[in-house]
């Protein structure tokens, strides 16, 4: 199904979850296609050495720190975004932890950590962006999906031996969740979409020297499917 519309410029994305990975590369993507940039994540410090980067690059830029794994501060996150940097018309979820990686030995506060930043905290961002959201034609929740997701007996051995089973869990719940609200958010003109990363990329946490994909293609793979409104759900590569 396509949630079609016109996609218009000029105007602010939220990256949740920033990082030198993926979400850097989607900030400078839609950035250098004219949006007004949100960074978002704990540390504050680092944050600012995104934005004068961006800013570097003519990019209107801010920071701001926030626990994504919190409601109350995701959406006080969103508020200070709109009161900065005007109307949110992208909402681009990247948020994860890597907890609980051995569900047969994890504390439960761990699993629902990883289920706060990867889920709850998305929800309560969504509810937040809503008004702005359905008042503009192009609106969109980009979501950073993973392979991990998928309901394949290699790929949940995989987990286990990679120790990432609570990820998994997460993604698999994120993966539903992308389906429901676009089926939820359709009618109100909002695109909703994921990208499924099914590799590793080069720059990030997981990247030990063999990852293979390049952020920026993925980052591309986001504006492609942003653009067209379409599929809610690519599979990368």
């Amino acid at each position: 199904m396509s949630c079609a519309t016109d996609v218009a410029m000029s105007k602010t994305i939220i990256v949740c979850g920033h990082g030198p990975g993926i979400s850097a590369a989607v900030a400078r993507k839609f950035g250098a296609a004219g949006f007004a940039v949100a960074l978002v994540a704990r540390s504050a410090d680092k944050l600012e050495a995104a934005v004068a980067a961006l800013r570097s690059a003519g990019v209107r830029a801010a920071a701001f720190a926030a626990d994504l794994g919190e409601p109350q501060a995701v959406a006080a996150m969103v508020g200070k975004v709109r009161q900065d940097l005007g109307p949110i018309t992208v909402l681009h979820w990247n948020a994860y932890v890597a907890a609980a990686g051995d569900l047969a030995t994890a504390a439960p506060e761990d699993v629902r950590r990883s289920l706060d930043v990867g889920v709850t905290g998305l929800i309560a961002a969504v509810q937040a962006a809503l008004p702005d959201l359905r008042s503009q034609k192009d609106a969109a929740v980009l979501i950073t999906g993973g392979g991990l997701a998928f309901y394949d007996p290699a790929v949940d051995a995989m987990a286990t031996q990679w120790n990432a089973m609570g990820l998994a869990v997460t993604k698999a719940a994120q993966h539903k969740l992308t389906g429901l609200l676009s089926a939820r958010l359709c009618g109100d003109g909002i695109y909703v979409g994921e990208v499924v990363v099914t590799g590793l990329v080069k720059g990030t946490a997981f990247d030990s020297g063999n990852a293979t994909l390049e952020p920026a293609a993925i980052a591309d793979r986001f504006f492609e499917i942003y653009s067209a409104r379409a599929p809610v759900s690519a599979v990368f590569p």
